[in-house]
């Protein structure tokens, strides 16, 4: 029958449908090299690791190169999943392999023209001495992959040193929040602010909220004039995620040309971030400067490959973003992205027009090389010239030495801006004036050195507060347009209320600032709970007696405190909203959930604060103090149905590093979990976790001989 014929025809088409488009979304990942190919590159390296009782790598060699070499092959004995991550989306393939939620990222790859910069750069800007490194880290990358091919994420080997200098290209620029800012300029709802003319006395109609970091840290360095016993001290205490791309991994590196420098690293950085050597040692916060800007562009009505700029339409640099997007296997689509870019930087087009980027760190490609300079300094003036190149975009340093000085820097490439403007509001696209050329001289940036109280620190707050003495930096120094933090953290005033100036701070007093778990007066936490007591509750018997309970609390975060429950919890939203972007509730209906979620779980509103705040780490799960934004910084992923709030974030690897009046070093450290970033079958996931929340410390290992007698394994990665 006619329509029979009909139904087996279109069978017929359906199928050669589904072939035609199966050849068409056929886009296998390509095979791994082998083993042996992987592998060709080792015998060029002679490295030497000794695993410490902590499983801490000491990683020994002739030359600089020697050491990397240990470095990449060390690091991904105990990370090589979260390398592989790093690298996978540094190239911009996330969407391979995870399909449309990576797309984004590789977007933002190809907006930043990440691998455009590095081949046109890497050969004129990368020095010989950075590429032999990244050469040797990534050789000792390749060889682990050779011997575990089956670890290897498909296509992805072998990793290459280019890969070394984009990782540090592409994401610096996220530490000073700049992802804050894409977000923004995405969204469909942005709420342009045009800052108008100066020199017309005008000012921006319109106003928004600055994106606050997402990362914290704190930093303490103290003078020898200012310690009871003539000691140097400097803690090192970033808050960064405990697990991921940027979760600290603790190694020591030691050459014979200069390198011998103990610290935390990233996956996929060949370097040590922050650390110490044997004559100085620095600490890293993140900070908030305003170091983009976002620019408004007018749009050829003609021609949308056109913008404005001086009277004249100017011709967009357009390209095509490829992005490879996994449907399941070896079958992926190909999405296909206009990218603009204008004489001001990368163009981000949403339903309210068109915005052009420019920002610190645009194109800069010498940070490794920085990174390598400040390790091997050997006192303040060489630490400062290493600093000076001024390759990196942001973070404060915090510096001690063997010779007793100490200081703050607020390291940054401060945009050189025109002066007049106010550049927090979203600058006109179409005057060439306002696109700014390089940054402004590094002796420009603000430095706080020996100050007169000899206690320098800094909790991710404004550089104006970071001495407890009469000579801190002043705003008036400063011009506006260097657009400098201004703001506070609860564990900046904390540090205020718990310093004077004058009171000496031995090793104990020092150790007591950095653990306290407490709230400052006129924080967001106090505000909050002011609030709730400032209430009448007499209507209500039962939140009266919890507001009565709430009265009583002291503000801090210790295991054992039974007020700290109702009074965490009462809070907790308010200081994480500017992290999560969850709208925090009004102070009264977060006392009111804060009284309910106890009695849910815990049938009472006064459990001991250890008993809902955990760390876990496998099987294991330990009480620990503190909570977000106190100097013991312990960030919980959520508030959970199941009455814990697991810690996430916040103290992770730490330091304390003093030098005598002889000049004789000591160091202290700790990890909240241990150096097995991934492996839970290894003795080392977790060993350090109990240590971490007793808020003890293990001796680091600085002595070869110390070093060898504490060996559980020495080896000499591609020669045994």
């Amino acid at each position: 029958m006619p329509w029979k014929r009909g139904l087996k025809w279109s069978g017929v088409l359906m199928i050669f449908g589904i072939i035609a488009a199966s050849v068409f979304l056929w886009d296998p990942l390509p095979a791994n090299p082998s083993s042996e190919i992987l592998a060709a590159n080792a015998s060029k390296y002679d490295a030497e690791i000794i695993r410490d009782n902590y499983g801490v790598p000491h990683i020994f060699g002739k030359t600089d190169a020697d050491v990397t070499f240990g470095v990449g092959y060390a690091h991904a004995e105990d990370d090589f999943q979260t390398i592989q991550e790093s690298v996978a989306a540094t190239r911009g393939l996330m969407a391979r392999y995870n399909g449309s939620d990576g797309a984004p990222t590789d977007y933002i790859v190809a907006l930043f023209d990440v691998w455009d910069t590095v081949d046109a750069k890497y050969e004129s800007e990368v020095s010989d001495e950075v590429k032999a490194i990244a050469d040797a880290y990534v050789a000792g990358l390749n060889l682990y992959a050779s011997e575990n091919p089956d670890k290897i994420m498909h296509g992805l080997a072998p990793f290459k040193a280019k890969d070394v200098i984009a990782g540090s290209l592409f994401k610096t620029p996220f530490f000073y929040g700049l992802d804050g800012t894409l977000l923004e300029l995405f969204s469909d709802d942005r709420m342009a602010e045009i800052a108008l003319d100066p020199g017309n006395g005008e000012t921006a109609w319109m106003v928004s909220d600055r994106k606050a970091p997402k990362r914290g840290s704190n930093a303490f360095a103290v003078a020898p004039s200012r310690s009871t016993d003539d000691v140097t001290r400097l803690i090192i205490n970033s808050h960064q995620p405990m697990t991921g791309p940027v979760a600290w991994w603790e190694a020591h590196l030691v050459s014979e040309e200069g390198l011998d420098i103990q610290g935390g690293m990233f996956p996929g950085s060949p370097m040590v971030l922050h650390g110490f050597n044997r004559n100085l040692g620095w600490a890293n916060t993140v900070s908030n400067p305003d170091l983009s800007d976002v620019y408004k562009l007018v749009i050829n009505p003609k021609n949308e490959n056109q913008y404005r700029l001086d009277g004249k339409w100017e011709n967009f640099e357009v390209k095509t973003a490829k992005i490879r997007i996994k449907i399941f296997g070896p079958f992926a689509y190909t999405s296909e992205q206009k990218i603009l870019r204008s004489q001001h930087g990368p163009v981000i087009q949403s339903k309210k027009g068109s915005f052009a980027i420019r920002y610190a760190g645009m194109g800069e490609m010498r940070q490794t090389e920085q990174r390598l300079k400040v390790s091997k300094a050997r006192n303040w003036d060489e630490f400062y010239a290493a600093m000076s190149m001024n390759a990196l975009p942001s973070i404060n340093y915090v510096y001690a030495d063997k010779d007793g000085v100490v200081a703050l820097i607020h390291n940054g490439q401060y945009p050189n801006r025109v002066e007049g403007w106010d550049w927090t509001k979203d600058m006109p696209g179409d005057r060439s004036d306002l696109i700014w050329d390089g940054y402004r001289p590094y002796d420009a940036v603000p430095i706080l050195l020996n100050p007169k109280s000899g206690f320098v620190y800094n909790s991710n707050n404004q550089p104006y507060d970071a001495t407890d003495g009469p000579d801190n930096l002043r705003p008036e120094d400063f011009p506006k347009s260097m657009g400098l933090q201004t703001d506070q953290t609860n564990r900046s005033l904390r540090i205020m209320e718990l310093t004077d100036g004058i009171t000496k701070l031995d090793r104990a007093a020092l150790l007591a600032i950095k653990f306290d778990t407490g709230y400052a007066k006129n924080s967001q936490a106090d505000k909050v709970v002011s609030a709730v007591l400032g209430h009448d509750w007499s209507a209500e018997p039962d939140m009266a007696a919890a507001a009565k309970h709430l009265a009583a609390w002291n503000r801090k975060m210790d295991i054992k405190n039974r007020h700290a429950a109702l009074g965490g919890l009462t809070v907790v939203h308010e200081i994480t909203e500017r992290f999560t972007k969850i709208p925090a509730p009004e102070p009264l209906d977060a006392f009111r959930q804060a009284v309910d979620y106890l009695n849910k779980h815990y049938g009472r509103i006064d459990p001991e604060w250890g008993e809902i705040n955990r760390l876990v780490r496998g099987d294991l799960s330990l009480p620990v103090s503190g909570a977000s934004d106190t100097l013991r910084a312990i960030y919980p992923a959520e508030v959970r149905d199941d009455g814990k709030l697991h810690a996430i974030a916040g103290d992770t690897w730490i330091a304390m590093v003093e030098w005598d009046r002889s000049g004789k070093q000591s160091a202290r450290v700790i990890h909240q979990f241990g150096n097995a970033t991934l492996d839970k079958n290894s003795p080392h996931y977790a060993d350090q976790a109990e240590l971490f929340v007793a808020e003890k410390w293990r001796t680091a290992l600085i002595e070869r001989g110390e070093i060898e007698a504490a060996a559980t394994r020495r080896y000499r990665p591609g020669r045994e």
